[in-house]
């Protein structure tokens, strides 16, 4: 019997990040439905394995060289999955393996996420406080080559195998980066990643919380640091903050929305089959008893960081700022093989609470907010839609949401003003979006609670306690 080992709503691979992978959250049992396949297409699949056989015959005859079936296998699952999004893929047993001891914290990496895009490998986030992001990776830099070797003709996985390695090993990597004419060359030197996953302070009367990655770790680090703002004082409102964070594990997604609603749909995905169709629901229990609260997204926000910021934005019970988010929304299932390999398989599309897809599309911020005052780049893929073999939308789903003028944000500035310090992560001073998203909260609070996107006023919640 064939059976599922997890859902994944990470964005594509995290390289080298020891918690990246879900790999027996929702361990159920699949069995795949039956098709009456008729009697020609009984003929055309009997064709078309002929011929793979005959083509499968002749390169192991005549190439220039022997090469194992097992090695053509390989690169021939690879080509069908690949084919199919850029999600999908294969593994063979020893990448499989290597998979399972970095979820287990056994395996080096840099801590970035990556997908492939043209030959190359395409940097969604770096995660912070990882070899990556103290390097200066940037979310749409290009890898060109590892250690000197082109990437171009690897598989997703094996460009990633050669990010990954023994910790305290160096790795040299050549990127592309828009703006820039001359290739980018650095060293990094491979760590176990040990992420701080929530970070928190205040800023004033406001909590600021920082969520990188979801992983095991999300939620309980989020209601200990929702729990240390009550102890040191009221709070006014909160900023939550998504961006660059490239997704994980769909229940911490689901756990983290549920700790700001009280009911209402989270987020609900639809497959090809009826166990692929789920629906997860808020219950009561609003931890920050409906103070306002600003969520932040960019290009680099996805998958889970949608789903979070999807179901707050359709619940109204939070305004986004920032820029429109990735947009990858679909569900990835591992299905482990006989051979002690596996395949990762796109199964499912994941919907908001208003039924919109996020695949290509992405979440779309009610208040418009860039990093910088440089034009947006053109030459990097930023989203999901930009890479090859997508998924497509469903046509009902196609058309991107128009968020409506919010009338609070009113002369709130788009993009930072000449002379604006370049931004350092480092020194919130330089986070003109998060100067933004301050001062979009401090209007909201003199107006005397939280806003609907429509711009209504709406008291605070009265809700029932939860434990944090």
């Amino acid at each position: 019997m064939k059976h599922r080992t997890g859902l994944l709503v990470t964005t594509a691979f995290l390289a080298g990040v020891a918690v990246a992978w879900p790999a027996a959250q929702f361990l159920v049992p699949h069995v795949p439905a039956a098709f009456a396949d008729t009697a020609n297409a009984d003929t055309a699949r009997e064709q078309s394995l002929t011929l793979f056989g005959q083509v499968l015959e002749r390169v192991r005859a005549d190439y220039v060289e022997p090469v194992k079936t097992s090695t053509l296998i390989h690169y021939a699952l690879n080509g069908m999955l690949s084919g199919l999004d850029p999600h999908s893929g294969y593994m063979d047993p020893q990448e499989w393996h290597e998979m399972q001891l970095e979820t287990e914290g056994h395996f080096g990496g840099l801590g970035m996420t990556v997908t492939g895009e043209g030959g190359m490998l395409k940097v969604i986030a770096p995660i912070d406080g990882t070899p990556a992001a103290r390097a200066g990776i940037k979310p749409g830099d290009l890898i060109v080559s590892v250690n000197g070797k082109t990437v171009e003709g690897l598989t997703l996985e094996q460009a990633v195998d050669e990010l990954r390695g023994p910790p305290d090993t160096q790795v040299s990597l050549t990127i592309k980066r828009e703006g820039d004419i001359n290739p980018i060359l650095m060293t990094l030197t491979r760590e176990i990643i040990h992420m701080q996953v929530v970070k928190s302070r205040r800023e004033g009367d406001i909590g600021y919380v920082r969520l990188s990655v979801f992983n095991d770790d999300t939620n309980r680090g989020l209601r200990a640091a929702i729990a240390e703002f009550r102890k040191s004082g009221k709070l006014n409102g909160l900023i939550l903050d998504l961006r660059n964070n490239p997704g994980g594990l769909l229940d911490q997604a689901v756990a983290v929305s549920n700790d700001f609603l009280n009911s209402g749909q989270i987020v609900s995905t639809r497959g090809r089959q009826a166990d692929d169709n789920h629906a997860w629901y808020a219950h009561p229990g609003d931890l920050m008893h409906g103070i306002p609260v600003v969520v932040m997204i960019n290009d680099g926000s996805a998958s889970a960081s949608e789903i979070v910021s999807g179901a707050l934005q359709d619940s109204r019970r939070a305004i986004l700022l920032g820029t429109r988010s990735f947009g990858k929304g679909s569900v990835q299932t591992l299905f482990p093989l006989d051979n002690g390999g596996a395949i990762r398989l796109t199964t499912a599309r994941y919907f908001t609470p208003d039924g919109h897809s996020i695949q290509n599309e992405g979440i779309t911020p009610d208040v418009v907010v860039h990093e910088s005052d440089k034009p947006e780049p053109s030459f990097v893929p930023e989203h999901e839609s930009d890479l090859n073999n997508t998924l497509n939308v469903p046509a009902s789903e196609a058309a991107p949401r128009e968020r409506p003028p919010l009338p609070i944000a009113a002369g709130l500035a788009d993009k930072p003003p000449q002379g604006w310090p370049k931004y350092d992560p480092d020194k919130p001073g330089t986070d003109f979006q998060l100067h933004q998203a301050i001062e979009l909260l401090h209007r909201i609070i003199a107006e005397g609670g939280g806003v609907t996107p429509a711009g209504q006023k709406v008291p605070p919640q009265k809700v029932a306690r939860s434990p944090a």
